[in-house]
Parts: C-alpha cells; structure tokens; sequence
C-alpha cells in the first residue's frame, strides 16, 4: 500500500496506524538523547519531506499533520505505552522496517548514542525480531553510514 501526502489508513483498535506508528518510533529515536544534529534533521527530512527557507530546514512539509502528531504523541506518551499499542497493530515487516529506519537515523552522524542504541533495543525485543534475524540488515546500514572507508579516518 502506498501512502501518498495527507492521506493515511484508517486506524485500528487502539486508534493508531502503522504510518503513526513508523513517525512516532523515529521521532522517539532522533530525541531520546535530546541532542538533535543535523544528519538526524536530514533522515527526517527524507521521510517526513522539508521545506527550505533561506537559512531553515522545516521538517514535515509533505507529511506535516503527521509529523507534528508524532511530535505531540513522543512528548506526552512514554515508550512502553507506545509499544504496547503499537506492536499488536503492526506485521512483521513493519516492526522490522521501523528498527531498520531507527538504526538508519541513529547511525546518521556516524556515531549511535548509548541512549538511542538502548532505545533500539528496546524495540527490537518487543518487536519479538531475534539478533540472528536482525544482524545482516544491520550491518548493511552500518557500511552503508560509515564515511571512515572513504577518509580513512
């Protein structure tokens, strides 16, 4: 299923979708550990759209009601309350998807903070997604992010 600008699935039960839930887990990842840099900005961008005016990046410019209600949703609702709805809504793919995104934006700047490798973890439990299951995805993005093969550094 495609989701184009300003149209998302109905909610389930719980009155999530699987498009909320994907913002909501990459907002929790960019600002668990409050420090939002620029590549974080530039992998929301990527997903949420961006709109430049002269010297300012705004996030969310093809998905902006989506973008400020994951926003709103991160600030007042706690992980494990975020999972526990999320999860049961969610398929295979989609939880896997959501860990490859967060490992993706968590990588970014090169670096994953110990909050947001912790915050990962998390999530790949209650996604039920076994280390086995997880590792060859993973260590495609990590090549993918580190700029040292290129700079030698």
């Amino acid at each position: 299923m495609v989701v184009s600008a300003g149209m998302e699935p109905e909610p389930a039960a719980g009155g999530m979708t699987a498009w909320q839930a994907f913002a909501i887990s990459l907002i929790y990842c960019v600002a668990v550990d409050r420090d939002v840099d620029a590549q974080e900005v530039g992998r929301l961008v990527s997903v949420f759209g961006g709109k430049v005016d002269r010297d300012t990046i705004e996030v969310g410019a093809s998905h902006r009601e989506l973008f400020h209600r994951a926003v709103d949703y991160v600030r007042t609702h706690d992980t494990e309350e975020f999972l526990a709805i999320a999860v049961p809504i969610l398929s295979e793919t989609q939880r896997l998807a959501i860990l490859l995104n967060m490992v993706d934006s968590a990588l970014a700047n090169t670096t994953a903070e110990r909050e947001e490798r912790d915050l990962i973890a998390k999530f790949q439990r209650a996604f039920g997604i076994s280390d086995k299951r997880f590792r060859p995805f993973f260590e495609v993005i990590l090549l993918k992010n580190d700029r040292s093969i290129f700079t030698g550094a």
